[in-house]
């Protein structure tokens, strides 16, 4: 196995994830199969408990991994499957030694760091590296490993030192580290400054691992005499100093790492020159260029609970982004805080309350993504039920599905108090519970997580036709709550159909309402899978349908717009 391993410098929020994705893409484009693990070096032992406003979404696998989003990108960018254990956090990997050594696995010894903290994660690397992600049999002929956090950080010395013996053990010829780093231009001076950079690799170089590149993030292009003042500082050769400026969009990053030879300084590293082909990035050069070419945009209202970061949403903006190309637009998303519709907004924020509605009036249509909690409920209620009478296409997940169903449940049936027992554990009229399985104690790992099959109730319905008339589809889910089986027989009878369950019958997965002309809410999270060149169904009916193209797509049956 031949392994590269992506650390960051100077500050954390360089694009590491990318840079290691984009790397991953050159080398999967030279011909050569490529898997990924990221590490975290924080002390939970997933990402399933962190807020998405402290670190972005949580990203969910087909294993039911509550993951970084980072593997998200690695999904994206490869087209690859994934597992939990591709996400290494300190909190595995201390609970897992410490299991060890209840059951007495290390017969008497001292647990120390080093070597009991050290050994679990290079054997946690080296049997991950090997499970195949991208369908075929066998291990992949490189790992990518991004290193989470910035070098020198106390949290993440047992991994650098780890990886320094793993880099040591597997030989020279089998590691490549890429060490990316911030380029910072001072405005007063104008001068780009390399000085952060030296710092931080001479504090790598002091722990023991010494960078193959450089990945020099920068807002413009390197000039050439801060290439060689690198070079000359951090004992870099100059061809291996890359720079990663800024670009339109983050498709170009692959074609930038290929246009600085990054394939052949690696390749050559890892004594893989005489077995890879030249990149082949036709694909990733005409999706970069569509992009930057699109002229015509969809404005998209996005009314959640965590629009202060874009993160937070990050799978539901790249699926929009993936269906929006697929029909030749650009997504124009609208971000609004779904509490500043709410009605006690227009007392205490009156602008906000205003500007929020006339946002939703000017979508063309609306999408409520998932979340937790009672905060901003309210105005997704009131943001469905715009939607559904204005005959605006609307697509709900997850939450936005059981809003839905509160939204019905009032207006249609008129149970002014029907709610989840989420937001309301009195309500006389529950049509959203808490599933029996799962667990009001512990909150880590306990929600209905992972791919899960739906089969569709009948073919005569939009979403099966956007998924091709299919039987059922997998798709990936995180939720504690569900809609209330009992009262499914009413919200039918209302009008409102569900016409996709899981495999008992009784769990709703997808829920329709025949006379508007797009009203889906789903259970499970389509975002996940929604990958580059091939959107996401329900993403690409929302968009087709808010550019009123749908049922000429339906009726055609046929890929694109």
């Amino acid at each position: 196995m031949k392994y590269v391993l992506v650390t960051g410098g100077v500050v954390s929020g360089l694009g590491k994830g990318v840079t290691a994705s984009s790397i991953g893409v050159v080398l999967k484009a030279c011909g050569l199969r490529v898997t990924s693990i990221k590490i975290d070096p924080y002390l939970n032992t997933d990402a399933g408990t962190m807020s998405p406003f402290e670190h972005g979404e949580v990203f969910v696998l087909d294993d039911g991994g509550e993951v970084d989003l980072d593997l998200g990108n690695y999904e994206r960018f490869l087209d690859v499957r994934l597992t939990k254990n591709n996400n290494i956090t300190t909190g595995k990997i201390y609970q897992s030694v410490l299991e060890k050594e209840r059951k007495g696995d290390y017969l008497g010894k001292t647990v120390q760091v080093v070597p009991h903290i050290t050994d679990a994660i290079k054997n946690w690397i080296e049997s991950v590296a090997v499970i195949p992600v991208d369908g075929k049999e066998g291990p992949a002929d490189v790992c990518v490993i991004e290193l989470g956090g910035t070098v020198g950080d106390i949290e993440s010395m047992p991994f650098i030192e780890a990886l320094r013996q793993l880099s040591f053990s597997v030989g020279p010829d089998n590691f490549c580290l890429i060490h990316v780093s911030l380029i910072p231009v001072l405005g007063v001076v104008g001068e780009q400054k390399t000085k952060p950079t030296q710092h931080s690799v001479r504090e790598l170089r002091a722990l023991g691992l010494t960078p193959h590149l450089l990945a020099c993030r920068s807002a413009q292009p390197l000039l050439e005499n801060t290439k060689e003042k690198l070079s000359q500082f951090c004992h870099v050769p100059i061809g291996n100093i890359l720079n990663i400026h800024d670009v339109p969009n983050i498709w170009h990053v692959p074609l930038l790492l290929r246009n600085q030879n990054a394939h052949h300084s690696i390749l050559k590293q890892l004594n893989l020159l005489s077995i890879a082909a030249p990149p082949n990035l036709q694909a990733w050069t005409k999706r970069a260029e569509t992009y930057d070419n699109l002229k015509n945009s969809v404005r998209i209202a996005m009314v959640g609970k965590y629009v202060g970061l874009a993160d937070s949403y990050l799978s539901v903006v790249k699926a929009l982004l993936h269906a929006c190309i697929a029909c030749s637009l650009k997504p124009s998303i609208d971000w609004i805080a779904a509490s500043d519709l709410e009605d006690e907004s227009a007392k205490l924020t009156p602008k906000d309350h205003a500007a929020a509605w006339e946002t939703l009036r000017n979508a063309e249509c609306v999408l409520v993504p998932g979340g937790f909690g009672d905060r901003g409920v309210g105005g997704m209620i009131l943001a469905a039920k715009y939607a559904r009478e204005n005959n605006i296409p609307y697509l709900g997940i997850c939450l936005g599905m059981q809003i839905s169903v509160i939204e019905f449940a009032r207006s249609a049936l008129g149970l002014k108090r029907a709610n989840s027992n989420e937001f309301d554990s009195e309500t006389p009229n529950p049509v959203v519970i808490f599933m029996p399985e799962g667990s009001r104690t512990h909150m880590g790992s306990t929600m209905r997580l992972g791919s899960r099959r739906t089969l569709f109730q009948t073919p005569d319905c939009v979403t099966s036709k956007l998924y091709r008339n299919a039987e059922y589809v997998d798709e990936r889910h995180r939720h504690r709550y569900e809609v209330n089986p009992e009262v499914i027989g009413v919200l039918e009878e209302a009008g409102l159909k569900f016409v996709g369950k899981d495999e008992t019958g009784k769990r709703m997965e997808i829920l329709e309402l025949p006379s508007h002309p797009f009203y889906v809410g789903v259970q499970f999270h389509p975002e996940f899978k929604s990958r580059p060149g091939r959107p996401s169904a329900l993403f690409l009916g929302l968009i087709l349908a808010a550019t009123k193209q749908l049922e000429a797509y339906l009726n055609t049956h046929q890929n694109g717009c």
